[in-house]
């Protein structure tokens, strides 16, 4: 049975960030369901001069992880394939930098067989933002989890008082109810009381909060490796494995002499 990660991309800056959470699940098998805000389109045509439609999401997401984090339209390789005639999902194959190469031709993906590289990929089904009898809406529907990246000011406080806006907040409402894991990267700055409040209530709901915060001990050269940091906790918190960044090893400018 398929049983899906579900990503939730809100309206904050970020959209690097979600992308390398997308490729990396992809490239490690694992099945996604994508939710894209209303709001979060709006900045993904800001950040990368593209639009993410409804009716042409599959082109839209192909272009979209093709995207490296410094604007280059082609740093990834990506495959979308047909949907499948019982869930509508797609199969996705990604490879490119800190993902390996592709093993295969696309296919569908394992719900979770773990690895880093690219290859063969998992699936993607999308699901509106505004559908809320959408799959990820209810608690009987099979999912292994939730990440919501970036997730805005507005999101994190929707997803605290649980006002289920919009399925983004719902899916997120459920993976608590239902005790699953979910990672809230928020990407703001400053942040004010009200915000810090709704962010203390996710941790004692069971949310990991995430901020997108980059490091620098792993030997951050590119734009790409500082993006890649963040998703690579992202991944952490979820239990995905993966090879984005370099793991602290206790040796003080180890990360420089690998450079």
């Amino acid at each position: 049975m398929r049983r899906p990660w579900i990503v939730g991309v809100s309206g904050a800056s970020g959209t690097p960030y979600a992308a390398s959470v997308l490729r990396a699940l992809l490239a490690a098998g694992e099945d996604v369901d994508l939710v894209v805000s209303r709001a979060s389109r709006l900045t993904l045509l800001d950040e990368t001069g593209h639009p993410f439609r409804d009716a042409h999401w599959r082109d839209d997401l192909r272009r979209w992880l093709s995207r490296g984090a410094d604007g280059d339209a082609e740093a990834y390789g990506v495959t979308v394939g047909s949907p499948s005639a019982d869930t509508d999902a797609v199969p996705v194959a990604v490879f490119g930098p800190g993902l390996g190469a592709p093993a295969g031709d696309v296919g569908g993906g394992s719900g979770g067989s773990g690895g880093s590289g690219g290859g063969s990929g998992g699936t993607v089904r999308y699901w509106s933002a505004g559908d809320l009898a959408a799959g990820p809406s209810s608690g009987s529907y099979p999912a292994r989890g939730m990440v919501v990246v970036p997730a805005s000011t507005a999101s994190v406080a929707g997803i605290a008082l649980g006002l289920s806006k919009d399925l983004l907040q719902r899916a997120a409402s459920v993976t608590l109810k239902e005790r699953r894991p979910l990672v809230v990267a928020v990407r703001e700055t400053p942040l004010n009381g009200r915000t810090l409040g709704h962010l203390v209530d996710l941790d004692a709901a069971g949310a990991v909060v995430l901020p997108a915060s980059p490091a620098f001990y792993a030997g951050a050269v590119h734009i790409r490796d500082l993006v890649d940091f963040v998703a690579g906790r992202a991944l952490d918190a979820m239990g995905v494995p993966h090879t984005l960044y370099r793991r602290w090893k206790g040796e003080l400018g180890g990360a420089q002499g690998q450079s």
